[in-house]
């Protein structure tokens, strides 16, 4: 199955961010485009402990993402690099991001619903 990233879902659509998602048999796929200043904190809030719940694997496009994980511990994937974050992480983006990721649907689909509320 191949679907254009453009014929995805729209998940979230506010000003430059843009988030498409969609579900495919047990994973769930997001792509993702954020822009410079982005904080993913105030988007968590309500999840549990206010992190991201999911497991994601993915490649980040263009940009760099800045990851906090629950420990503690910081990283930061950069365009050309693939990742993996276990639940429980949160993130910013100084210059902006594109990132495509993948994790399974029960937790994509906690975030993509508390996501929804929020942006409706």
């Amino acid at each position: 199955m191949a679907t254009p990233i453009q014929d995805l879902p729209i998940e979230v659509a506010q000003g430059e961010m843009v988030t498409r998602y969609i579900e495919w048999g047990d994973m769930a796929l997001r792509h993702a485009s954020v822009p410079a200043g982005t904080d993913f904190g105030p988007v968590l809030q309500g999840l549990p402990a206010d992190r991201c719940p999911c497991p994601h694997w993915g490649i980040v496009l263009a940009g760099s993402l800045r990851l906090e994980h629950a420990d503690g511990t910081v990283e930061t994937a950069n365009a050309g690099e693939v990742y993996y974050w276990p639940a429980g992480h949160t993130a910013t983006s100084a210059e902006g991001a594109v990132f495509l990721e993948v994790g399974p649907v029960a937790p994509m689909r906690q975030f993509h619903d508390h996501a929804r509320r929020l942006f409706g």
